[in-house]
């Protein structure tokens, strides 16, 4: 096994991707929607892709914009500020329902062979927050609630045989741009950041996964190297004040907020502390070289390894029809799909963070 997940690059394998991914045997396969175009068609590609040896396949299923499986076949997964919205009304609603939605989510997910789920994002809020992590992504603008309902959407997800990575590690509410096009820099003082962005974490710092952001905190590491290639964020503020144990995944290593090559940019995630680069992109000749960058997993990694894969058990009983009744119900006085037809801007005023 080789502990890096990689990107396929269509609806099948291709008889080279095939080879490929038996010869390399990466830890896991990440889906996007380039990969997806039906309940039958995606089952076939996670059984081709298991049956090139490959262990886990990845997606990321948050709710609102950032959902894989959508309509026409799959339902509508509500913005995680549905339920920040009816945790403000009533918090035992709220994470009962969010709990919920989760294990739909998780019942969607493993009926066509997918077992890890990106999510949730417990990043906190600000006014200023790039907007995808604001209205869109998070579920609240203050600690404790982000923190609660992220318990209940890993909870939801477990339950359902699915393994939660929480995100986006030490927190990425305070970026003002999006680390797909940019390197955010969260200019803020090391005690507000503990305070404030790392309380979610350390919260649910008993989960076995976790994936880290590609932002630049000048208060935690005056070298300004991005996080991923940071020891002092991943060894003093991940491992150290969030209390961190578990697996800990790159975010995309093709992202444009990272410079150098491919493999400079897993060899310094890999210096740095992280431990499963993410390389979701390019041909096959670019993933070769990623594989070939990435040792064997040091002892350490290993057992945290093994400990995330023995989370992922069997799904409960459950009744997929009437426990989205029940959401449905629950969340009436604060969504409907109507709130999920996305247009360029996030902001919805019945489902702000504000208040």
């Amino acid at each position: 096994m080789t502990p890096i997940v990689l990107g396929v690059e269509g609806l099948t394998l291709t008889a080279a991707e095939r080879d490929f991914l038996s010869d390399a045997k990466p830890w896991g396969v990440i889906l996007f929607r380039r990969n997806i175009d039906s309940p039958h068609q995606l089952a076939r590609l996670t059984e081709a892709v298991r049956a090139a040896g490959v262990a886990h396949v990845l997606i990321d299923q948050e709710g609102g914009r950032v959902a894989r499986l959508g309509r026409p076949h799959w339902r509508v997964m509500p913005r995680p500020a549905a339920f920040a919205a009816l945790y403000a009304r009533n918090p035992a609603l709220g994470l009962a329902a969010c709990r919920l939605n989760h294990r739909l989510c998780a019942h969607d997910l493993h009926a066509v062979g997918i077992d890890i789920d990106l999510a949730p994002d417990l990043d906190v809020a600000r006014e200023t927050t790039f907007w995808a992590h604001g209205d869109c992504r998070t579920f609240g603008r203050t600690p404790a609630p982000v923190a609660a309902l992220g318990r209940a959407a890993c909870d939801g997800l477990l339950a359902g045989g699915v393994l939660p990575v929480i995100k986006h590690m030490p927190g990425h509410g305070g970026a003002t741009e999006d680390s797909h096009t940019d390197l955010p820099v969260i200019d803020l003082d090391a005690e507000v950041l503990a305070a404030v962005d790392f309380a979610p974490f350390a919260a649910l710092a008993d989960m076995p996964a976790g994936l880290i952001a590609h932002v630049d905190y000048p208060g935690l590491d005056p070298a300004r190297r991005p996080a991923t290639f940071s020891p002092k964020v991943i060894g003093g503020a991940i491992r150290g004040r969030i209390g961190f144990d578990g697996l800990l995944l790159t975010d995309d290593l093709f992202m444009d907020a990272l410079t150098g090559s491919y493999e400079d940019r897993i060899a310094g995630a890999l210096a740095a502390g992280c431990e499963m680069p993410l390389f979701c992109h390019g041909d096959l000749r670019a993933r070769a070289r990623a594989v070939a960058a990435v040792p064997p997993p040091p002892a350490e990694t290993a057992a945290r390894i093994a400990r995330a894969e023995a989370a992922i058990a069997p799904p409960e009983p459950f009744n997929a029809d009437a426990a989205a009744r029940d959401l449905a119900e629950m969340l009436a006085p604060v969504w409907s799909l109507e709130d999920e037809d996305w247009e360029e801007t996030a902001f919805n005023p019945r489902l702000s963070l504000q208040g």
